[in-house]
């Protein structure tokens, strides 16, 4: 009986897709996650608020968590919780507004370390980092490599980082969360089904809280049955993602680390058909250029952390100013800044005949929690606003204020990425 099993076993995975695409060659990938980073970093630079239950985040009671400490997710603490939720789930927790200007300064101290050993890195994010290591072993261990620099890292930051070293990115991030906090695994191709085969389908980046639930309804509770799935009835379920699923069930993943480069940017200028000095009028059109510079950013999932304003007089005087701040895509934030520089800058009180915004030192990731003003209700308004924008134009909403030049704008700018 036990034969006859196998035996319908090795028959049905036969006639699946090969589980290593041909022409794909072995690689040597590296995730590396910041633990708990905002937490990390307020406990480096407090030590009375290690082995608390620590909350990042907005006090409020309508404030939202950005980030949490181990001791607190004993309790079901997670961030994007409303705060009040979290303080019921762990009333010993304390509470602290948090400081992106540090978290952006470690986060750029850890990319420049990186920068300094890696062949080819990707930071996926303000606490994430691919790095691609393929071949290095012709001139010494990738494994031992990747523990040294891990090592090297925790000695000059003071921050704990765990890491994940496997055949591709989503191995190696699969790895990393299973091994974390501060932890360290190498996972050879030769390990990795027995690795992911009792893991729960959850594991599976990108599988969400829906695509579990309905995959458990289906009786997949784990990757192994995910794994022996006929991708047809995968496909006739999910859509083309089905096929997507059963490859990430198998351990499979092409997608390559993205080169990191902090010189691409996104900007827009606006030359007036006339000259003026209604600063009114021009705060307006820079407040709409933010606002769709911004949403071209969260669309992207990039963040930026420089910001450029420029003018340009009536007798072509060109001059610019810029500020290097916290990694963000927040409408509100990023206006804030533009128009404090536009204050700044238009000192000549003379004809102005353009204005442009610039946002460089953009790096890929998720819209960052603004510690301060940021609550669910606000959080909750840009993901609405955003898909609508997506689905009915950029022109379907936009604030009263810009309500006249918003149109204008978009006809008369030049919205490029790239180097500048």
């Amino acid at each position: 009986m036990m034969r006859l099993d196998n035996d319908m076993e090795n028959n049905r995975e036969a006639s699946q897709p090969q589980v290593r695409p041909e022409g794909v060659a072995d690689k040597t990938i590296v995730h590396l996650d910041l633990d708990a980073f905002f937490v990390s970093v307020e406990r480096l630079l407090n030590s009375k608020l290690k082995g608390i239950p620590l909350i990042v985040g907005g006090s409020s009671k309508r404030g939202v968590v950005a980030s949490c400490s181990y001791e607190a997710r004993k309790f079901g603490v997670h961030s994007a919780m409303p705060t009040r939720m979290a303080l019921q789930l762990c009333p010993d927790a304390r509470v602290i507004s948090g400081d992106m200007e540090s978290y952006s300064k470690y986060s750029r101290l850890i990319t420049d370390i990186i920068r300094s050993e890696a062949p080819i890195f990707e930071k996926s994010s303000i606490d994430e980092f691919y790095i691609d290591a393929s071949g290095m072993d012709r001139f010494f261990g990738t494994v031992a490599w990747s523990r040294d620099l891990r090592k090297k890292i925790i000695k000059e930051s003071g921050l704990p980082i765990s890491m994940g070293v496997s055949v591709n990115k989503m191995l190696s991030k699969v790895v990393t969360g299973e091994f974390k906090p501060n932890g360290e695994k190498h996972l050879p191709q030769r390990e990795v089904r027995p690795f992911l085969d009792p893991l729960p389908v959850s594991k599976i980046p990108m599988v969400g809280k829906k695509t579990t639930a309905f995959l458990q309804e289906m009786g997949v509770n784990n990757i192994r049955i995910l794994r022996q799935m006929p991708v047809k009835m995968l496909e006739r379920a999910f859509g083309r993602n089905g096929r997507i699923l059963w490859h990430k069930a198998n351990g499979i993943d092409t997608t390559p680390v993205v080169p990191f480069t902090e010189r691409k940017s996104i900007s827009t200028e606006c030359t007036f058909g006339q000259d003026t000095t209604d600063i009114r009028k021009l705060k307006t059109v820079m407040i709409a250029m933010v606002e769709k510079l911004a949403f071209k950013l969260r669309e992207e999932q990039k963040l930026t952390s420089c910001v450029t304003v420029k003018i340009r007089y009536t007798n072509f005087d060109t001059e610019t100013k810029q500020l290097h701040i916290a990694y963000t895509a927040s409408d509100s934030t990023l206006i804030d800044h533009v128009l404090t520089l536009f204050d700044k800058l238009y000192s000549r009180r003379m004809l102005l005949r353009l204005v442009g915004v610039r946002f460089s030192g953009l790096v890929h990731g998720s819209y960052q929690i603004n510690l301060f003003n940021d609550t669910e209700e606000s959080i909750k308004l840009y993901q609405a606003l955003d898909k609508i924008k997506s689905k009915y134009g950029q022109e379907s909403i936009i604030r009263a204020a810009t309500n006249g030049v918003s149109k204008r704008v978009r006809m008369t700018s030049n919205i490029f990425s790239g180097e500048v």
